[in-house]
C-alpha cells in the first residue's frame, strides 16, 4: 500500500451485528479518517462522509466505503467507526456530537487489517467511555480492481471535484418504473440487429432481444423471489396444521390435465355416438364402420385418461373426509371388472351396475371406481359386438334379396331392416352415456377436491404468488412471442431450420447478469421461474385471413396456444407439417453470471449457490435438447461450419465452466450464446433493466462475432467495440430511456467490471436511470 495510492481504490465493508437493542429505524455509520502525522504526533482527524442504510430492522448488514486517491492510505492510517441509530428518517446527516441516538464506536488500523487472516477483522463496538460493549463490527478489505497502464489519468479527472466519493451502491438502485399499471408489461423491450456485409462472404444477420429481467419489480422483493417463495409455500403445506390434505404440485398439475380431458373428449364421444345412430337409421354400413371406429378412438383415450392412481385415490380421500365414513372391503375381485366385453352378450348394458353419485351412506367400497370406468370399455365393447352383428345379418340380408324378384317385399325388408339397427344400437349408446356421465361426475368431484386442498393449504398466499407468477410469466411470454416471429420472418428460407421447427423444437437462451446480492436475488429467482414456465408455450402458425397479423394466445395457465398469423405467401413456405396446424415447441434455458460490483460482495462474503444451481439445472436442459437435436435432425442441417463435433466440445466447455469455481466467469455467457447461434435458437439478454450492464454484453457478442465469423483483426476489437457502445443503437436506448448518453455507471464501480465489459471514457457518468 505505502507509496502506492492511485494504483488502486480499496473498499472497506462494514458489517454491524448484535446490535442492542435490535429494532432500530436505520443505522449511520460515522467514518473518519486519522492520519498520524510524524512532525506532531497527532492525529488528524477529517470527517469522510455518512453511509447510512434506510428502513431496516435487521442488525446484520453491510455497506460499503472506498477510499480515492486524494484521501491517501497509509499502514499507520486509523479509521474510527461511529454507529447511530437514526429514528428520524428526515434527517441526512449526523453531528458527531448527537449523543442522542448514539449506539457505539470502534477504531482500527489500516496496517492491521492489510495483515490480519483473509484481510478481515472483528472489532467491539463500544461506549463513548469505552466501557460498555455494545456489539461487534466486522470490516473487511476489498481491492476493487488494479488499474492499467494508461489509465490513471483519466481516472483521476473523472474524480475530480468529487470531495468524498460515496459508494454504498446497494442504496443506490439501477431504478425501474413501477407503476402497477405497467407491472405485467416487459421492460425495455428491444430487438438489436446486427447486419454483415461482406464482398467476400454471405450477408448474415445477428439477432439479440433485450429487456429487463422479467419479475415483479412493482411487488419488490423483500421476501425474496418467486424461487424462494414456491417452495417455502410447499414446505409450510406440507406441514400445515390446518384440515387439508397436501397434493404435490405434479398432483395437481394432472388434476387440471384430468378436468382439461375430460372437457375436450366428453363432447367428442356424445358427438360419434349421435354420429352412429345416425348412420344406422340411415342403414349405411360403410358410415356406421367409419362413425364405430371414431367413437372407439376417442372412448378408449377418454377410459385410459381415468386410469390414474390419484383419481382412485382422491375419490377415497373426498369420501373419508365426510362425518361419519366407514370403509367396507370389497366384495367383487378386481379381475372381474377388467374383462373385456363378451360379442355373444354377456356385457349386456341390463348387467352393468351403475350408480349415479359417490354414495352417502356410510359406507364405502375402495373398488367403486374402478368398476364405475371399466363400464365405459364394456359399454363400447357392446356397442361393437352389435355393430358386428347388424353387419353380418346385413350380408346375409343382401344374399337373400338377391335371388328375389319382388321390389315391395325388398322395399319392405330395407324398411324393417333400418329400423331393426336404430332400434337395436339406442338403447347401448344410452348405456354408454351414462356410464360415461357416472364417470365424468367422479372424476370432477374428485380432481376439484384435490385442487381445493391446495387453495385450502394457503389461500391468500397462493393468491398472492399465482399473480406474482403471472406477472412474471407475462412478461417472460411477451419477450419470447417477439423473439419467435422475428426467428420465423428471417428464417423462413432455411429448409434446415423449418425442419427442426416442427421435427426437435427451438432452443431459447437467456442470459442473465443479474448479482446475487441485496434484491437481484429475488429478481434472479422471480426470472428463473419466468422462463421455466415457458415451458408450457407452443406456438401454431396459420394462414392471416386479413390484414391482421397480432399473435392470438389461447389455452389456460398449464398450456398456452400462440397463434402466429402469416400472409398466404409466406405461408406457402412452410412444410406440410406445420401448415396442418403441428404445435411448435420451445425449450427456454436460462444462465446468468453477475458482473457488477454487488456481485463482487456476494463472492467475497455473501452467496452465489443460487447462480451455480440455475446454471446447472439448465445446462442439463440445454443437453437434453441437444441429445433430441442428434437424435431427430440429420447431420447436414446445419451450415458447414456448425458441425456436431464443434457441438458437443462447446457443450464439455460449457459444463467446464459452470463447474469451476471462478468469479464471474463470464465465458459460461460467451459459450451458451454461441451454442444457441450454433443451434439456430433465440438469444436474450437481461440485465435489471436492459440498459447498462446489458448494453455492455450485446456489443460484446457482436465484436466477437465479427472476429470468429468475419475477420474482424484482433488489432481493431476494441476500437469497434468502443465505437458500438459510443454511437451504436445501445447508448440511443439509454438516451429513450432516461434522456441522456450516459451509461449509469461510476469508476468505482466500473474497477469490479470484466475488462470487457467497461464503457469508454465519456459515456458514463451520474445518471437518473
Amino acid at each position: 500500500m505505502e507509496g502506492t495510492p492511485n494504483k488502486c481504490y480499496f473498499r472497506f465493508l462494514f458489517t454491524v451485528a448484535d446490535i442492542f437493542p435490535l429494532e432500530l429505524h436505520s443505522f449511520c455509520t460515522l467514518v473518519h479518517n486519522y492520519i498520524l502525522n510524524s512532525t506532531q504526533l497527532l492525529p488528524y482527524e477529517s470527517e469522510l462522509f455518512t453511509c447510512a442504510v434506510q428502513g431496516t430492522r435487521d442488525p446484520l448488514f453491510l455497506t460499503g466505503v472506498t477510499f480515492p486517491p486524494e484521501y491517501p492510505i497509509y499502514e499507520e492510517t486509523k479509521i474510527k467507526l461511529t454507529v447511530y441509530d437514526v429514528k428520524d428518517k428526515s434527517q441526512d446527516t449526523v453531528k458527531i456530537n448527537d449523543d442522542r441516538n448514539f449506539l457505539g464506536l470502534a477504531t482500527f488500523k489500516v496496517g492491521d487489517l492489510v495483515k490480519s487472516k483473509e484481510q478481515q477483522l472483528t472489532l467491539t463496538l463500544r461506549t463513548s467511555d469505552g466501557g460498555k460493549t455494545v456489539g461487534t463490527i466486522d470490516v473487511s478489505f476489498v481491492k476493487m480492481g488494479e488499474i492499467e497502464e494508461g489509465e490513471v489519468d483519466h481516472i483521476t479527472t473523472d474524480v475530480q471535484g468529487q470531495k468524498c466519493a460515496l459508494v454504498c451502491e446497494c442504496t443506490a438502485p439501477e431504478g425501474i418504473s413501477g407503476e402497477k399499471i405497467l407491472e405485467f408489461v416487459p421492460i425495455n423491450l428491444h430487438l438489436q440487429r446486427m447486419h454483415v456485409h461482406s464482398p467476400r462472404l454471405k450477408d448474415a444477420l445477428y439477432d439479440v432481444i433485450t429487456v429487463g429481467a422479467p419479475a415483479a419489480h412493482y411487488q419488490g422483493f423483500k421476501n425474496g423471489g418467486l424461487r424462494k417463495l414456491l417452495s417455502k409455500f410447499e414446505a409450510e403445506r406440507r406441514n400445515t396444521g390446518y384440515q387439508c390434505i397436501y397434493y404435490s404440485p405434479e398432483n395437481t398439475a394432472k388434476a387440471k390435465e384430468v378436468l382439461s380431458n375430460i372437457n375436450h373428449l366428453q363432447p367428442l364421444i356424445s358427438s360419434h355416438a349421435d354420429q352412429l345412430l345416425n348412420s344406422a337409421s340411415q342403414h349405411s354400413p360403410d358410415s356406421l364402420k367409419n362413425s364405430l371406429k371414431m367413437l372407439s378412438e376417442k372412448t378408449e383415450l377418454f377410459v385410459h385418461a381415468f386410469k390414474d392412481q390419484l383419481v382412485r385415490s382422491a375419490l377415497l380421500a373426498l369420501y373419508t373426509a365426510r362425518p361419519g365414513c366407514v370403509l367396507k372391503k370389497p366384495t367383487v375381485p378386481r379381475n372381474s371388472v377388467e374383462g373385456s366385453g363378451d360379442p355373444q352378450g354377456q356385457d349386456h348394458p341390463s348387467q352393468i351396475k351403475r350408480q349415479n353419485s359417490i354414495p352417502h351412506h356410510s359406507e364405502y367400497d375402495e373398488e367403486e371406481w374402478d368398476r364405475v370406468w371399466t363400464n365405459v370399455g364394456k359399454s363400447l365393447n357392446c356397442i361393437i359386438a352389435m355393430v358386428d352383428r347388424l353387419l353380418e345379418k346385413d350380408n346375409s340380408s343382401n344374399g337373400i334379396k338377391e335371388s328375389e324378384n319382388d321390389p315391395s317385399s325388398a322395399d319392405h325388408m330395407v324398411s324393417h331392416t333400418s329400423g331393426d339397427w336404430y332400434e337395436q344400437l339406442y338403447p347401448l349408446i344410452i348405456t354408454l352415456k351414462d356410464c360415461m356421465g357416472e364417470v365424468v361426475t367422479r372424476a370432477k368431484q374428485s380432481m376439484t377436491f384435490v385442487l381445493l386442498q391446495e387453495l385450502a393449504c394457503g389461500l391468500p398466499q397462493h393468491l398472492m404468488l399465482t399473480l406474482r407468477r403471472d406477472i412474471v410469466f407475462s412478461q417472460a411470454l411477451a419477450g419470447l412471442v417477439c423473439g419467435f416471429i422475428i426467428k420465423l420472418h428471417t428464417s423462413l428460407h432455411d429448409q434446415g431450420f423449418l425442419q427442426q421447427l416442427h421435427t426437435v423444437g427451438l432452443i431459447v437462451q437467456y442470459e442473465g447478469l443479474l448479482s446475487t446480492y441485496s434484491e437481484e436475488i429475488g429478481m434472479l429467482e422471480d426470472m428463473a421461474v419466468g422462463i421455466s414456465d415457458l415451458q408450457k408455450v407452443t406456438f401454431k402458425i396459420i394462414e392471416a385471413k386479413s390484414n391482421d397479423f397480432l399473435p392470438v394466445i389461447t389455452g389456460r395457465r398449464e398450456h398456452y396456444v400462440i397463434e402466429v398469423k402469416l400472409s398466404a405467401k409466406m405461408f406457402e413456405l412452410l412444410p406440410q407439417e406445420i401448415k396442418e396446424g403441428k404445435q411448435l415447441h420451445v425449450y427456454p434455458v436460462l444462465f446468468n453470471v453477475g458482473i457488477n460490483e454487488q456481485q463482487t460482495l456476494a463472492e467475497r462474503f455473501g452467496d452465489t449457490t443460487l447462480q451455480e444451481s440455475v446454471n446447472q439445472e439448465n445446462f442439463e436442459l440445454l443437453k437434453e435438447y441437444y441429445k433430441l437435436f442428434t437424435e431427430k435432425m440429420p447431420p447436414d442441417c446445419l451450415p458447414h461450419f456448425q458441425e456436431q463435433n464443434d457441438l458437443k466440445r462447446l457443450l464439455e466447455n460449457l459444463h467446464q465452466n459452470i463447474q469451476t469455481k471462478k468469479r464471474k466467469n463470464v465465458e459460461i455467457m460467451w459459450v451458451a450464446a454461441t451454442i444457441c447461434r450454433k443451434l439456430n435458437g433465440i438469444r436474450f439478454t437481461c440485465c435489471k433493466s436492459a440498459k447498462d450492464r446489458t448494453s455492455m454484453s450485446v456489443t460484446l457478442e457482436q465484436c466477437s462475432i465479427l472476429r470468429d465469423e468475419h475477420q474482424l483483426h484482433k488489432d481493431f476489437f476494441i476500437r469497434a467495440l468502443d465505437c458500438m457502445r459510443r454511437e451504436g443503437c445501445r447508448i440511443e436506448n439509454v438516451l429513450k430511456n432516461i434522456k441522456c448518453r450516459k451509461y449509469a455507471f461510476n469508476m468505482i464501480q466500473l474497477m469490479a467490471f470484466p475488462k470487457y465489459y467497461r464503457p469508454p471514457e465519456g459515456t458514463y457518468g451520474k445518471a437518473d436511470t
